[in-house]
Parts: structure tokens; C-alpha cells; sequence
């Protein structure tokens, strides 16, 4: 069983040292996909034993996302974990996700800032949770996923299943695209409790979607226009899903 770790980054040169120097007490293979950083980031990475993509400029969070989903079926990895590199996904939970891995019973494993009290941590700016529950409720009533933290970043992912997929949106609406997609090809999904942890809550989305109003009608948009492309899969099959534990 052969698993790659995925981190894409843009401009964390604060963080990305210390996180790589972390998920390597956990994991072997780790690729970084770095956005077009403008700061120390390729300079930091040049230090590191990883691999590295590099855009030449900023092409958006769910280009690099697709890049690595491309880098782990191109080298034949079974499973691939996306973490982000800003310290709040713990390398630590990396060992609950291979737990999960080894169960042998999910296409996909979603982490969840939510499904266990135990793991609360920091709240949530006040939008960012809104939202969350917002789009958690389409993806549940749409698509029956059952899932609490529609948003997260840490997943694992069967690479074997990652052929069906065709995403094609650059930017953070990509898992609206993803959960669709993930239903309409009936994948079996699973929600892996981690820590919720918010170290700046004042993190920009960028341009226009630094307005919540305007980050949650670019979802719904996106969302709409891939249950209208996938609304042929999503009436002939029934999603298989599985309650997280």
C-alpha cells in the first residue's frame, strides 16, 4: 500500500518548514504543490528531501489539489492524503487516516472539524462556520452524504477512484464540484475526526470572496451547474455513503 501526502502552499513561509519537518515522522512519500509563492516558500522547499510542482504563477487552491490528484494516478500511489501547510491540519492525525486507509471500506475519508466534540478547538470565524453548515446542508440534502464539515481540506482519497472524476474548478469552490462528482460515481465516503484549530481567522480568500455574501453565491453557482451536469448519474444511482464514526 503506497500513500502519498499532498500540501499545497502559497506564500507559507512561516509554517512550511516546521509542518514538512512534522508529517515526516509520519509519512514517506509527500509531494508540495506550490502556488506561485512570491515569498522565502521555494527557497524553503529547495532545503527539503520533497517533491515539488511549481506554478509559475498563482493558478488557484483546487488547481493544485487537481495537480496532485494527476501526480498520485501518474506514479501509481494507491492513496493520496491533501493536508494543508498552515498548521491547522495536525500531521499527528495522519495515523488516523491510516487507520481509516487500512478498515478498507471508503473510496473517500473526509476529515471533520466537527463530528466529535472531543476535538473542538478554536471557533471558527462566525462566516466560515455559517457557510460550512450552509453548503454541509446542500451536500446532505442533495446528495445524501451525510457529512459534517463539507470544507475540509484533510482527505484521503482511493486513487483508483480519482479516474472518474473531471474537475475542472481552479479556485476554493472545487469541493462543490468534488462532492457532486463523488456522489454521482457512487464513491463510499467516511468522516475522520480532527481538531479544529484556527490560528488566523482573518485569512484572506481573495478578491471578491473575501465577502461572505458573495464566497457563498459563487458555491451555490458552482454547485448548481454540477448537479444540473451529474443530474442523469445522481436520478439513476443512490449514492453509497457511510456515517462517520
Amino acid at each position: 500500500m503506497r500513500t502519498l501526502v499532498a500540501i499545497p502552499v502559497y506564500n507559507e513561509e512561516k509554517y512550511v518548514t516546521q509542518v514538512l519537518r512534522e508529517v515526516r515522522k509520519y509519512a514517506e512519500h509527500i509531494l508540495v504543490v506550490d502556488d506561485g509563492s512570491t515569498d522565502q516558500t521555494p527557497m524553503l522547499l529547495a532545503q527539503q528531501k520533497v517533491d515539488v510542482i511549481r506554478h509559475a504563477e498563482n493558478r488557484g487552491y483546487g488547481r493544485s489539489i487537481r495537480d496532485a490528484f494527476r501526480y498520485a494516478q501518474c506514479y501509481c500511489y494507491d492513496w493520496l492524503i491533501t493536508m494543508d501547510c498552515d498548521e491547522q491540519h495536525e500531521p499527528r492525525s495522519l495515523p488516523d487516516f491510516d487507520k481509516a486507509i487500512e478498515a478498507d471500506d471508503a473510496d473517500v475519508l473526509s476529515g471533520s472539524r466537527y463530528l466529535d466534540p472531543a476535538y473542538s478547538g478554536d471557533p471558527p470565524p462566525p462566516d466560515r462556520r455559517a457557510i460550512n453548515l450552509e453548503v454541509s446542508k446542500w451536500v446532505n440534502e442533495h446528495l445524501d452524504l451525510h457529512i459534517t464539515d463539507s470544507f475540509c481540506g484533510y482527505k484521503a482519497y482511493r486513487v483508483s477512484k480519482l479516474k472518474h472524476l473531471n474537475l475542472n474548478e481552479d479556485g476554493y469552490a472545487i469541493p462543490l464540484q468534488f462532492w457532486v462528482q463523488a456522489a454521482a460515481h457512487q464513491l463510499r465516503v467516511k468522516e475522520v475526526p480532527i481538531r479544529l484549530i484556527y490560528n488566523d481567522p482573518n485569512r484572506s480568500f481573495g478578491g471578491k470572496l473575501d465577502d461572505p455574501e458573495h464566497r457563498i453565491a459563487h458555491y451555490r453557482e458552482v454547485f448548481d451547474a454540477e448537479l444540473e451536469k451529474y443530474a442523469d448519474k445522481l436520478a439513476a444511482k443512490s449514492p453509497c455513503s457511510c456515517p462517520g464514526r
